[in-house]
């Protein structure tokens, strides 16, 4: 049987997850294993972490989320990178891998957390005023991004494994949200954006924009 892969932040809910799993069969009530064993298997699915093809090419934008796109427009984004700037939204639920991963090599200058609510992360709200952590990032050719992450309804945690001055490679992971939630990237303006609202895309692998 092949493993599953699973992040680290996952080990503790899985075990405790399992333990009313144990409890009934122990006990022998078959029908609270019927209930606990899907709970238990969601928490497993919830936190894969599959290995994923980064994408080679120099010019290639890889999204940080598996998900939907839910926006791309132009903004003037005074909060990260102080310029305007084109932003994709991916909104994740709750049955995606929730794994984040970096769309481009660089340099973390920035890591900007707020906390707040939590209201629906595919909100427009949900950008100002929701739990959310963002990282900045300067390429080697000094264009800066950055990527936002936003706790949503459900989520109540938001991961970032990354410190500033830290290095990302393309594809690297550097973090997670729990149960829901949403990443915005804001890349600058000269960017090719090759995603549209609803497309379906993957952590690392799926290209979003294209340096130009």
């Amino acid at each position: 049987m092949a493993r599953i892969p699973i992040t680290k932040e996952g080990y503790p809910f899985i075990l405790i997850s399992l333990v009313p799993v144990a409890a009934a069969c122990i006990a022998g009530f078959k029908w609270l294993e019927l209930i606990f064993v899907p709970i238990a298997a969601f928490v497993v699915n919830f936190f894969r972490d599959p290995e994923r093809d980064i994408p080679a090419g120099e010019d290639a934008i890889v999204s940080p989320a598996d998900g939907r796109v839910i926006k791309v427009e132009r903004v003037a984004d005074e909060r990260f990178t102080g310029a305007d700037a084109t932003r994709i939204c991916i909104f994740m639920n709750v049955f995606n891998v929730h794994v984040n991963r970096a769309p481009a090599s660089g340099r973390v200058v920035k890591i900007m957390y707020n906390p707040g609510k939590f209201f629906n992360a595919s909100y427009d709200k949900a950008a100002l005023e929701n739990e959310q952590n963002c990282l900045v990032v300067e390429t080697a050719k000094g264009r800066r991004l950055a990527f936002n992450q936003i706790a949503g309804l459900i989520a109540r945690r938001i991961v970032c494994r990354v410190s500033t001055e830290d290095t990302l490679v393309k594809g690297e992971r550097f973090g997670m949200i729990r149960f829901g939630s949403r990443v915005d990237v804001y890349l600058p303006v000269e960017c090719e954006s090759v995603v549209r609202v609803g497309d379906k895309v993957k952590a690392g692998s799926s290209v979003i924009a294209r340096w130009v």
